[in-house]
């Protein structure tokens, strides 16, 4: 891994040698939200997944899409299953640049679909991705979920009004 990012032009490269570096650089990482969550009022962390093998697309598309939006994005993750927060810096009281987070944010998730990957890796769908799941999973696997639902909540007290109202 480290010499496929070297060859890709990686400004930096970290190898851990002994379990401390490892616990040094996992550190980096767990707090890597936090450093964004300065950079702007409103962050929105999100979850796309995509194969392994993918992976330098889908980083390379989330800055172009950035880019294409002017948005701010950073992207982290544990690239070792593929797993990618593009977590978007922005102002939930700006209007404009929210709609603009929303095109970038469909186009992420559309690609990363594309990819062969999904909408979220380990966040789960929830409200915020609902529109996304039809074209993650496809109708049939939708209506599967919703007929088991129905089946083991017959009265819909759990979650009503949620994903499969």
């Amino acid at each position: 891994m480290a010499e496929i990012a070297r060859q890709h032009g990686a400004r930096a490269v970290q190898v851990a040698q002994t379990a401390e570096e490892a616990a040094r650089l996992a550190t980096a990482r767990r707090v890597a939200f936090s450093a964004l969550a300065r950079v702007s009022p409103t962050t929105i962390l999100e979850d796309a997944t995509v194969p392994r093998s993918e992976l330098a697309d889908m980083v390379r598309f989330i800055q172009q899409t950035a880019a294409k939006y002017a948005v701010k994005v950073g992207t982290f993750g544990h690239m070792g299953d593929g797993n990618l927060h593009p977590t978007f810096l922005t102002d939930e009281k700006n209007a404009a640049e929210m709609a603009r987070v929303e095109k970038a944010m469909t186009e992420i998730f559309d690609h990363a679909v594309g990819l062969g990957g999904t909408i979220t890796g380990e966040h789960g769908v929830g409200l915020a991705k609902k529109a996304f799941l039809p074209k993650a999973i496809g109708d049939a696997s939708l209506e599967t979920m919703r007929r088991l639902k129905r089946t083991l909540d017959p009265d819909n007290l759990l979650n009503p009004g949620k994903i499969f109202d």
